[in-house]
C-alpha cells in the first residue's frame, strides 16, 4: 500500500466501471489473501443503496450512492472476513502478521536478526557494534578475529512508528519488549581486514555458532579512498538505506572522502551516507581539500549567479530561512581578502565566516521573504549557485497572471494509477480531470502552463522533476487525491491538504490551503512538510496538493462530481493568483 510519491495507495485495484459498481457489490480493497502488520483494516468498496451491506454479519454505515469503507480489528494471523449484500457474498482473508522477528523456538537465532547484515567498513577506534534476537536465558557473543565480544541482553526501549503514522494522527510510540535482544560492542584501534563475525549461542549446556551475513574491514586512515559523484544529483542521506533522511544533493563531480561503508552504501568525511552506485572511487587521489580566495557573481536575465572557484569540488549543503539563502562548503578553508557584489535585485548583502575547520558559510541576505528557486552546479572544480529573480508581475487586470509560467503535474498515470475509490475508479484519472480543468482557468488568467502529461501515460518521477528543472516556471503544482494507510479511519478522514518540502515553497503551500478551505468550506486535513519527488525541485516554489480522499465515501462523490471538480479548479487558480499579488 504505498504510492510512488510517499503517499498512500490502494494497491490491490479492480477496474470495475461505475456502471458495474451500481449493480453489484465490490470490495475494492483489501483482496483475498491481502498481509499487513497493521492491527485494523478498512474495508473499501460499493454495492446499490437498497439494502444493507453486512461484514461478518454486522451492518455497515454507507453513503447515499451507496459506499463504504469501515475499519475492522485484526488478531495475528490469519482473519475472515464475509461481506454480503442481497444475495450476492464475498469471502476475504487478511492475514495480520507480526510486526517484528519472532523469538526461536528452542535453540537457534531468530531468521534474520544478526547484525551487521552486510558487509562493513570503519575507521580504526570506531565503534563497531554486533546484535541478536536468542532465546530468554541464553549465552551469547561474537568472534572476531580472535577477539570475543560478549552481547547483552538489552533493556526495553520503545518502537517508533513510520512515517504514515502523521497522516493518521497516531504518531507515538509504543513499548515494544526487548525479550531475546541482545547486543554488544566493542573497537580495533589498527587498520585490518576482520573477516565475517561468528555468533555463538549457548543454552541448557549447548551450544551452535552461526556466520555473520557480512565481513568487517578497518580502513587505514592513510589510505582512505575517495569517491566522486558521477550523477547530476547525488542522493545524500543522514544514513546508509533508504530509510533515512535526505540532505542537500552532491551536484555532479562532487570529491568526498570515504570514512566508511555499509553494504552499497558509503559514509562520507562531512557525514552524509550516499549510495556507491551514484559514486566512482578515484585511484590514488588524496582526502579532497581546497582554499577559496574570491567570490564573484553575475547577473543574468531572470537570475543572479554566484561563482565559487574551488581546487577541487567538494560536499555542499543550502539551508533556506526567512530573506536568507546559506551556503556551506565543506573540506574548505578561506583566504578571502575581497568580494565584489554591486546592487542586485534579489540579495541586499553577503556575509561569510569560517565556522569550523575546512567549514566556510556564505550567507545570501534576501530583499524579500519569498524566494524562487535556485540551481547548484559545478563547471570543473568551480561551484555555481543560480538564484532566480522574483518573477514580473503583469500589470494588467484582465491577464493578472501574463508571462507567468506554470508546471501542473497530474499525479500518477499510466501503470502508476494511484489510490482507489470505492467504484474503482481510479485516482490517475480524476487527478487529469482536475488538472485540464485547472490549467484552462490558469490561462484565462494570462499564464503559460506546461503539464507533465495530458493523457493517460507513464511518467516518472525524474521526469516530471526534470520538467520542472527544464522550465523554471513560477511555481509547480502537484495534483492528487489522497487515501490511508491500512490502519486509517477511512470513514471519518477527509480534507484538502498541502505539502511542500523545501522552505521557499512554505509560503505558498500555507496560502493556498487557507484559501481554498476557507472559499469552498472543504474540511481541513492539513499542511504537512513531506519529503516527496514532486516537492523536492529547487528550481521552483513546488507544492502538492491532495484534494481530497479516495477511500471517503462521502467525499468521494464530491470528488468524482463534475461541478465540484470545476469549483475546486476554480479556487485553486484565484488561490495562485491571490498568492502572487500577495508576494509581488
Amino acid at each position: 500500500m504505498k504510492n510512488l510519491l510517499g503517499l498512500v495507495i490502494l494497491g490491490c485495484i479492480l477496474t470495475s466501471s461505475v456502471a458495474l459498481a451500481e449493480s453489484s457489490l465490490i470490495v475494492i480493497f483489501p483482496q483475498t489473501n491481502y498481509q499487513t502488520s497493521a492491527q485494523k483494516i478498512f474495508f473499501l468498496g460499493t454495492a446499490p443503496p437498497d439494502g444493507q451491506v453486512l461484514i461478518n454479519s454486522k451492518p455497515i454505515t454507507r453513503s447515499k450512492a451507496g459506499h463504504f469503507s469501515p475499519s475492522f480489528p485484526l488478531q495475528l494471523g490469519e482473519n475472515l472476513f464475509t461481506v454480503r449484500h442481497h444475495n450476492q457474498e464475498l469471502q476475504i482473508k487478511v492475514t495480520r502478521l507480526t510486526a517484528g522477528p519472532e523469538l526461536p523456538q528452542g535453540l537457534g537465532f531468530a531468521k534474520d536478526s544478526l547484525t551487521p547484515a552486510s558487509d562493513i567498513a570503519r575507521l580504526p577506534g570506531e565503534l563497531i557494534c554486533f546484535s541478536a534476537i536468542a532465546p530468554p536465558n541464553a549465552s551469547v557473543s561474537v568472534n572476531l578475529a580472535n577477539q570475543t565480544i560478549a552481547l547483552s541482553p538489552q533493556p526495553q526501549e520503545a518502537q517508533l512508528p513510520s512515517n504514515l503514522a502523521a497522516l493518521t494522527g497516531k504518531n507515538q510510540p509504543h513499548a515494544q519488549s526487548s525479550v531475546g535482544n541482545y547486543k554488544g560492542c566493542t573497537t580495533v584501534a589498527t587498520a585490518a581486514d576482520l573477516g565475517q563475525p561468528q555468533f555463538q549461542l549457548t543454552l541448557n549446556g549447548k551450544t551452535i555458532t552461526q556466520p555473520g551475513s557480512g565481513k568487517i574491514q578497518i580502513f587505514s586512515r592513510a589510505q582512505l579512498p575517495v569517491s566522486e559523484v558521477i550523477v547530476d544529483s547525488g542522493v545524500a542521506r543522514t544514513g546508509p538505506s533508504t530509510d533515512y533522511s535526505r540532505l542537500t544533493p552532491l551536484p555532479k563531480g562532487t570529491r568526498a572522502t570515504v570514512t566508511g561503508r555499509e553494504g552499497e552504501w558509503l559514509r562520507l568525511d562531512y557525514g552524509a551516507w550516499i549510495n556507491s552506485q551514484e559514486t566512482r572511487i578515484l585511484p590514488g587521489a588524496i582526502p579532497p581539500q581546497t582554499i577559496i580566495r574570491s567570490v564573484g557573481y553575475r547577473q543574468l536575465p531572470g537570475a543572479t549567479e554566484i561563482v565559487f572557484p574551488l581546487q577541487v569540488p567538494v560536499p555542499v549543503s543550502v539551508q533556506q530561512s526567512e530573506q536568507a539563502l546559506a551556503l556551506t562548503l565543506y573540506n574548505t578553508t578561506a583566504q578571502t581578502d575581497i568580494i565584489r557584489l554591486d546592487d542586485d535585485p534579489l540579495i541586499s548583502r553577503l556575509d561569510w565566516q569560517q565556522v569550523a575547520p575546512e567549514q566556510v558559510k556564505y550567507t545570501f541576505n534576501l530583499k524579500k521573504a519569498q524566494q524562487w528557486g535556485y540551481k547548484l552546479r559545478y563547471d570543473g572544480t568551480t561551484l555555481v549557485l543560480a538564484l532566480r529573480h522574483p518573477p514580473k508581475i503583469g500589470n494588467t487586470r484582465r491577464k493578472p497572471l501574463a508571462n507567468f509560467k506554470i508546471v501542473l503535474d497530474p499525479g500518477h498515470g499510466g501503470k502508476e494509477s494511484g489510490a482507489s475509490g470505492p467504484t474503482g475508479y481510479l485516482e490517475k484519472d480524476v487527478n487529469l480531470v482536475v488538472s485540464k480543468l485547472l490549467r484552462d482557468e490558469l490561462v484565462k488568467e494570462g499564464a503559460t502552463v506546461v503539464m507533465t502529461r495530458e493523457d493517460d501515460k507513464e511518467v516518472s518521477l525524474a521526469e516530471r522533476q526534470a520538467i520542472i528543472s527544464q522550465e523554471e516556471p513560477c511555481i509547480a503544482l502537484s495534483i492528487h487525491h489522497n487515501s490511508l494507510p491500512d490502519d486509517g479511519d477511512a470513514e471519518k478522514t477527509k480534507g484538502f491538504a498541502a505539502f511542500w518540502y523545501q522552505p521557499q515553497a512554505h509560503n505558498l503551500a500555507i496560502f493556498l490551503q487557507n484559501y481554498v478551505v476557507k472559499k469552498l468550506g472543504r474540511p481541513d486535513y492539513g499542511v504537512f512538510w513531506d519529503n516527496l519527488a514532486l516537492t523536492r525541485p529547487t528550481a521552483a516554489p513546488s507544492v502538492l496538493l491532495e484534494l481530497g480522499f479516495m477511500s471517503n465515501p462521502d467525499e468521494f462523490e464530491q470528488v468524482v462530481n463534475p461541478e465540484e471538480q470545476k469549483k475546486i479548479a476554480q479556487a485553486i487558480a484565484q488561490g495562485i493568483t491571490e498568492w502572487f499579488i500577495s508576494v509581488r
